[in-house]
């Protein structure tokens, strides 16, 4: 991968002409143009809207001047994609050394943190694999000016750096990304910032009751890994948040084989876990008074003669029985085990997992919004505050009781199948709520639709991972 992992500063716009930077960006809001500014955007075609570009060339130097739309229409959101567009036109240009003013003023630190996260974020570009010039990548520094607040903008940069590594473990292939190497990452990780890491191997889950997580993994030689990770930086009377991500690190369907087009984009299906070693990395370098647990079961799903079989019944780590209708329906099954085990063993103030669980939610979606269900109203309102700030999209889906009598099985105490041909992702979410404890507020994220490709979004890189939802948590936690 590449990205900028940090910002320079740079405290007076003035001292710009001391500098050789090979692009200097400068904002400008669409009511506020003079008569000259007005007449360059005209001449190539641009109003000032949010993202709009123009240049010149002053003085050897190539002045870029990037559009905020209406000075009394400013959001996060804007300044993050405005951002997008400055940094994504100097990569085009492969630019080395870039400068840009930052347009915020009084609007507040998250304001100046929200711009500088458009920075970073837009500077990641996945190219480890290119051997030819394609791998180059030719941006070395970004210059922030006349930043509101360097703190913020320095907090924003150490997130968007935390998302950037996030992406790149969903961009890996299967054979790079595997449990294996996520338990290192979150070792990595655990070091940095004084967290306790735990990783049982096969063996010990197993004997431990985690038949749900063990009968996914039994059809792969590649070994399973069940990670936790401890940050303890709070009282320790309060309780901690529980974060539960699929670290599902290639899935072929099992027995219930996808079919062969697309499947090599069954590497993304460990993003679930992607966000929550996007959250705790940045917890590491933010080290903020809480206290977090993440919990990681990863291995991957395969056929073979020892995979698990459609018509099996598996024992969860709550003594729940499972009968499994569809090997294809395992991200549920490894999440049962997790969220089981986190219940018991934690009392948590609330607990959210994350999960490409389902393709329905996609077509319900698209590549917009993550689907969100819970047990939990005051929880949903805080998710959508923090996805406002964030501008990633969450949208409710209902978990009725009608809905979660359709998990239930006439074999075994539920199934890992909805009714046929309906409501999908809900049942998923369904599934999932039987195994979180008795009074434990959670929430589901189903980020199926959001991993990877999503859609127009400057600070994006298309058709990679997205790292999405991992601000919206460290907003609200208050990281």
């Amino acid at each position: 991968m590449a990205h900028i992992k940090k910002l320079n500063f740079l405290k007076n716009h003035k001292d710009l002409v001391d500098e050789n930077y090979g692009m200097v960006a400068v904002p400008t809001f669409s009511d506020k143009m003079d008569k000259d500014l007005e007449e360059l955007f005209k001449s190539q075609n641009k109003t000032g809207k949010v993202g709009d570009l123009v240049f010149e060339i002053d003085n050897n130097s190539r002045i870029v001047y990037y559009g905020l739309g209406d000075s009394s229409d400013k959001t996060a959101e804007n300044f993050r994609r405005a951002a997008g567009e400055v940094v994504g036109y100097a990569l085009q240009h492969k630019y080395s050394d870039i400068a840009v003013e930052c347009p915020v003023t009084d609007e507040g630190e998250y304001f100046c943190q929200a711009f500088a996260e458009g920075l970073i974020l837009s500077s990641y570009r996945f190219l480890d694999y290119f051997t030819d010039e394609r791998g180059e990548y030719h941006l070395k520094s970004i210059t922030m000016v006349d930043a509101c607040n360097q703190d913020a903008a320095k907090k924003g940069a150490i997130i968007a750096s935390a998302v950037c590594d996030s992406r790149d473990l969903g961009n890996h292939p299967g054979n790079v990304t595997t449990p294996t190497r996520l338990a290192n990452f979150a070792k990595e990780v655990g070091k940095k910032g004084n967290m306790k890491v735990t990783v049982f191997d096969r063996e010990e889950f197993t004997k431990m009751g985690m038949g749900s997580f063990a009968g996914v993994a039994q059809g792969t030689n590649e070994p399973p890994k069940f990670i936790i990770m401890e940050y303890f930086g709070g009282k320790k009377s309060e309780k901690p948040v529980l974060l539960v991500g699929k670290g599902l690190t290639f899935d072929t369907g099992g027995v219930s084989l996808k079919p062969g087009l697309n499947m090599d984009r069954m590497k993304f299906d460990m993003c679930g876990s992607a966000v929550v070693f996007g959250v705790m990395n940045a917890i590491a370098e933010l080290q903020p008074k809480m206290n977090v647990v993440a919990i990681v079961p990863s291995t991957h799903n395969m056929l073979g003669g020892s995979a698990y079989k459609p018509g099996d019944i598996l024992t969860a780590y709550n003594g729940k029985t499972i009968e499994v209708l569809n090997t294809d329906a395992e991200g549920r099954l490894i999440l049962a085990d997790a969220l089981a085990y986190a219940s018991k063993h934690y009392d948590p103030e609330y607990m959210l997992d994350f999960a490409t669980l389902t393709g329905a939610v996609v077509i319900t979606l698209g590549h917009i919004a993550t689907g969100i269900m819970s047990n939990n109203e005051t929880l949903v309102e805080n998710i959508k505050v923090s996805s406002d700030n964030t501008g990633e999209h969450v949208w409710q889906l209902p978990l009725w009781d009608e809905y979660c009598d359709q998990v239930k099985s006439e074999v075994a105490d539920v199934k890992n199948l909805g009714s046929p041909g309906q409501a999908g992702t809900i049942a998923g979410g369904a599934f999932l709520k039987a195994f979180v404890g008795k009074d434990i507020p959670w929430a589901h994220f189903d980020v199926a639709g959001t991993s990877y490709h999503v859609e127009n979004r400057s600070y994006i890189q298309k058709n990679s991972a997205s790292g999405q939802v991992i601000r919206l948590v460290l907003d609200m936690l208050g990281a």
